[in-house]
């Protein structure tokens, strides 16, 4: 039985936005952003809402939910981020429950009674509880002041935590009847915030980005060789901070972790989602009441963590998009004081990564072989008892990942639908076309390939990010979408000259190399009546500038631009070295888009026609690549540019090779190897084999083949 006091529920009047924010919050003022969408709220007007972790998002709908006569229902994607919502409100004096299928039915269907009884100001609902016909039945008779969708990224099959159910909520609304519907997400891109206003329709909406920004945190990225080299710096962390969040991308290296930090004296707890529901539970309040200082956690305790005195993130491995980084590493600092965030970035650790893209994104084959089986195996209510593992095993699917995901497919595409079993922690699966035959199925693969193929771009922008020297909390809030980001000032960039001097050119050389390589951008460019155009990326650029003969190159004739091999001189790694330094500046930026395209500033223009001057980070002039690989120099593999286009050139010639010799992949070179080709770029097989991983026997019968294409042969 709940236990909370009802002094709100029998309000027969209005009460006022900031009475409200005193009497039950306990604050004088709002935080930036929040009075205007609690007036527009108020107002009556569907909305948009982007805050940062931290930025009082929840109190966007929590406090209009006091102030509207009616039932606020907030849907919302975990039990346990419900559960921590509605006994932090419980504590302020407000009504409030939640309805999810923890609670046995006579207990769901008291909550619903009082409901409809108006009892509560706010209800915290999953989306799945919008499939019950009695549920939704129950809803008609109740008086919905506010459709609150937080987490609303989770709508967007382009978003960085795709829920199928949260896809439902827009049928959701027109069967209600359009009650005022606001939409709140920490992170979501242009792309997904189009997405949340067409999936869930909403009419004439207020959008409120209040940008992305957390000054407080300090974010860094870590280069490691080596797992050891983690953990040392863990501790290291730990030492210093006391008191976080350690990301890991699988249960097992959770686990691992955690186990670890116990041998280190540590107070932890360990979450991911293959514990049951009570240990799940029973971690996170662990944590939250402050039993435990660390948290060792997968992506799922991403959004059910409230906890304000986090002073560290740290990022064990990799994570699969900037949304997902900066969202997780949002856990910290949510009091505003100081807060620190580590990523440790190895690039093996993408291999996690592409499974998981994999497995999330199964081809059409997939989907119509476990249509095939649900088909063959359903009882005579056209329902099937399997768990996702034998369902895979059963259709001939890889693992119980892409099985998931195929049922998701099946289930937007309306042919099937998941159940709650009775009795049972399971859910079961309900064909409901069941006469569909597998060949009359009306799958759209395209959409398939281009989520697969957004989901790769998602992970290669977060790889370019870890190599990046951009300010790191500028370079994501201009992937956002926030257009002339100011640098933070304490991330590892911002804090770090890494060797090279700000400075102005030193004389008439220097002062020439930089208005050669901006005239290099110019010719590569298109002038318009409203400023430059790019029509190549920067990587495209410094091959022109080099002299580059690759078939890229050639076919779109740039090797006739008066600007061709005009810096072959510098080298291809002082070059990106440069470029680097010259969007820093704000001599040149990159257009966002489909692909990332270069171009000139009003004033990288005004430079190049040696009209103005301005300060720049010279790159320290270190020799060529080749140079780079001679057995037993030291080398920082991050001082060379790791071209995404290229490394994936490189995968396909290795894939080529492979297929020929009737060979794993793996076999021909690892991973790690085509990273040092992609960096280093070695021009001969001599300089290939200083390369890690390169020996005598395996550069005689393929090392020319890659050389080939990363010099355009």
């Amino acid at each position: 039985m709940e236990l909370f006091c009802f002094s709100v529920m029998c309000m027969a009047c209005v009460i006022e936005p900031r009475e409200a924010l005193k009497d039950y919050f306990g604050f004088d003022v709002f935080l930036d952003g929040q009075e205007e969408v609690v007036d527009q709220i108020i107002s009556g007007q569907d909305g948009l809402v982007v805050m940062p972790t931290g930025g009082g998002k929840s109190l966007c709908y929590q406090l209009p939910a006091l102030c509207l006569e009616g039932v606020t229902l907030v849907i919302s994607p975990l039990i346990a981020l419900m559960k921590d919502q509605v006994d932090a409100l419980h504590d302020k004096g407000i009504a409030a429950t939640m309805i999810n299928s923890t609670l046995g039915l006579p207990e769901q269907r008291e909550r619903i009674e009082r409901m409809k009884a108006a009892e509560y100001k706010l209800v915290y609902i999953a989306p799945e509880r919008f499939r019950s016909k009695s549920f939704m039945a129950a809803l008609s008779e109740v008086n919905i002041a506010l459709f609150a969708v937080d987490e609303a990224h989770c709508l967007s099959q382009w978003g960085h935590d795709f829920r199928p159910e949260y896809m439902r909520l827009g049928r959701v609304l027109a069967e209600l009847g359009r009650p005022q519907a606001l939409a709140l997400t920490a992170t979501a891109t242009p792309v997904v915030r189009k997405d949340i206003l067409e999936v869930l329709a909403l009419r004439d909406p207020f959008e409120t980005l209040s940008g992305f920004s957390r000054p407080n945190l300090s974010l860094t990225v870590t280069s490691v060789n080596k797992r050891a080299a983690k953990y040392t710096r863990l501790r290291e962390v730990i030492d210093e901070w006391k008191t976080g969040v350690v990301y890991c991308s699988t249960r097992k290296r959770v686990e691992e972790v955690a186990e670890t930090l116990h041998g280190w004296g540590v107070k932890c707890i360990a979450y991911h989602g293959g514990m049951n529901e009570a240990q799940r539970e029973q971690t996170q309040n662990d944590f939250i009441s402050k039993k435990a200082d660390v948290a060792v956690a997968t992506n799922a305790f991403g959004m059910g963590i409230d906890r304000s005195d986090v002073r560290f993130v740290v990022h064990f491995e990799v994570p699969g998009s900037i949304e997902a980084y900066y969202q997780e590493a949002g856990r910290a600092g949510r009091d505003g004081d100081e807060a620190y965030c580590e990523m440790f970035f190895n690039y093996a650790d993408t291999r996690t990564q592409e499974f998981f893209i994999e497995g999330a994104n199964p081809g059409y084959q997939q989907i119509t072989e476990a249509y095939a089986f649900l088909q063959n195996d359903a009882d005579e209510n056209f329902e099937v008892f399997r768990t996702m593992d034998e369902i895979a095993e059963g259709s001939g699917i890889k693992n119980s990942m892409a099985a998931g995901s195929a049922i998701s497919v099946l289930a937007r595409g309306g042919y099937l639908e998941r159940f709650d079993v009775a009795g049972k922690r399971m859910k079961g699966t309900r064909l409901k076309r069941p006469d569909v035959a597998v060949s009359e199925l009306d799958i759209n693969r395209e959409a398939l390939e281009e989520k697969e193929r957004r989901d790769r771009q998602k992970l290669d922008e977060i790889v370019k990010l870890c190599y990046s020297r951009q300010c790191r909390q500028q370079a994501i809030l201009e992937y956002f979408g926030e257009p002339n980001a100011p640098t933070c000032g304490n991330c590892d960039v911002c804090s770090n000259d890494f060797g090279g001097e700000l400075r102005v050119a030193a004389g008439d050389a220097e002062a020439l190399l930089v208005r050669k390589a901006l005239s290099g951008v110019a010719r590569m460019s298109q002038k318009t009546k409203d400023g430059w155009q790019g029509r190549f990326g920067r990587g495209r650029v410094v091959q022109m500038l080099m002299g580059s003969k690759s078939q890229e190159i050639l076919r779109v004739r740039l090797n006739e631009l008066t600007t061709y091999g005009l810096l072959k001189e510098c080298g291809t790694a002082y070059l990106n070295e440069l470029f680097r330094s010259l969007h820093d500046a704000a001599l040149v930026f990159t257009q966002k888009g489909e692909y990332p395209l270069i171009t000139l500033t009003t004033l990288g223009e005004q430079v190049m026609l040696g009209e103005a001057e301005c300060k720049i980070v010279w790159p320290d002039r270190y020799a060529g690549s080749d140079s780079a690989l001679k057995e037993g120099s030291e080398i920082e593999m991050e001082e060379f540019d790791f071209d995404t286009h290229l490394h994936s050139r490189l995968k396909d010639v290795r894939a080529a090779l492979a297929k020929k010799a009737g060979v794993p992949h793996y076999h021909i070179f690892p991973n790690n190897t085509l990273e040092y080709f992609t960096r280093l770029r070695p021009s001969s097989v001599e300089a290939g084999m200083r390369i890690k991983g390169v020996g005598e026997v395996k550069a005689k019968k393929y090392l020319q083949a890659f050389i080939d294409e990363i010099h355009g042969k």
